[in-house]
């Protein structure tokens, strides 16, 4: 048999590298005969980086950069180059992330102050390496300044009523009186970006990035009111200068509202960040020749349906005639739903004992492996039969 193992991380727990490993182990332990193709998948926020790098092996090539994170200090990020030096792949996260930030620092100052002016310096290095189009992963991000700290990055200058430069952060773009787009790094207008997002929100409102995403990235409600204000005016500025109303475009608000910097300023196709991954590490190739489709994620409920990274690889699967099964730490409301919607094939928890969901998440490698090993035990008597 051609196995392809395509799961998504088990937040909390394991990346989707370490899934697809301890997966692949379990199912050779059972079945050494068979092929197995370990496809780690991601949606292009934390983790999709690792995910490309492990599924594209050599051609990928890791780079690195000194950047500022989300609080102004100076770390290394990662990137890759792909395509024998013509495309890179920047995930926001690797620099402007909300990870990047200790759990005590997420708080109401850092959410006004957070800047993602690391992610433009990461999109400045792959330019210098004279790529030609850029996959830029969203997702995960501790910032909520509309993108500015990036635009910053590459040229831009965030200005005040008597001309002078705004700090860092969303909170000050309450006082943002222009935009100066002059400086503005000219290859950015030759440029492909490829935007990998599956955030929807505008930059505004009820369903803005400040309210939606800002209470996890240690905003209060006075600063999600704040920072909302903000990136108001900082919506009616990009209008003004760039002439493009982008403010309550689908997916203006993602990453703290990069979204709108992005689609105001350059030529940026946002796309849906599953659809991105599965076409970097070749996953519909890669099925063309599986037999058995193994996918996976941490929790398995009606959410799954709506578009997680398990349900696509089901779709795709689906389309090219290849049964699935979905590995899952535990099963959540409407989990019935997902083997009545045909997609699935079976779908099957990795716990092999009661047990206490930190527990659960401490021996998630073992319990991969060993419902891995079963499955393809199970497998192995089902095509002893009917070649008997």
């Amino acid at each position: 048999m051609r196995v392809l193992v395509a799961p998504d991380s088990f937040g909390g727990a394991l990346d989707s590298v370490g899934v697809a490993e301890a997966i692949a182990t379990g199912w050779r332990t059972a079945r050494p005969e068979d092929t197995v193709l370990p496809v780690p998948m991601a949606d292009g926020g934390e983790g999709t980086l690792e995910a490309v790098a492990a599924a594209l092996g050599e051609r990928a090539v890791r780079r690195s950069a000194m950047v500022h994170d989300p609080l102004g200090r100076t770390v290394q990020a990662d990137w890759l180059l792909l395509d024998e030096g013509r495309t890179a792949f920047v995930e926001m996260a690797a620099a402007s992330g909300l990870a990047r930030l200790a759990d005590g620092e997420r708080t109401p100052a850092s959410a006004l102050s957070a800047s993602t002016r690391g992610t433009g310096e990461l999109l400045l290095a792959a330019l210098d390496a004279g790529v030609t189009s850029v996959v830029l992963g969203l997702g995960g991000s501790a910032t909520t300044d509309g993108g500015a700290g990036m635009l910053s990055a590459v040229g831009a200058r965030f200005l005040d009523a008597s001309g002078g430069e705004l700090p860092p952060g969303g909170a000050a773009l309450a006082r943002l009186a222009r935009i100066d787009a002059g400086g503005l790094d000219p290859r950015l207008r030759g440029l492909e970006l490829v935007v990998a997002s599956d955030v929807t929100n505008p930059l505004t409102g009820s369903a803005g990035a400040a309210a939606v995403y800002g209470p996890q990235k240690g905003a209060s409600a006075a600063a999600v009111t704040e920072l909302d204000a903000a990136l108001g005016v900082l919506g009616a500025a990009i209008e003004a200068t760039a002439g493009r109303a982008v403010a309550d475009l689908p997916g203006a608000g993602a990453a703290g509202g990069t979204g709108t910097a992005l689609l105001g300023f350059t030529g940026a196709a946002l796309r849906p960040g599953f659809e991105v991954v599965a076409e970097l590490v070749g996953l519909p190739a890669a099925l063309a020749d599986a037999d058995l489709v193994i996918t996976g994620e941490g929790r398995a409920d009606e959410q799954t349906l709506a578009g997680k990274t398990a349900m696509g690889v089901a779709q795709l699967a689906h389309e090219a005639g290849v049964p699935v099964v979905l590995l899952c730490g535990a099963l959540g409301p409407g989990a019935e739903l997902l083997e009545a919607s045909g997609l699935f094939d079976l779908v099957q928890p990795i716990p092999d004992r009661p047990m206490l969901l930190a527990d659960a998440m401490a021996d998630t490698e073992r319990l991969l492996a060993n419902a891995a090993e079963r499955l393809a035990r199970s497998i192995g008597i089902g095509l002893a039969v009917l070649e008997a």
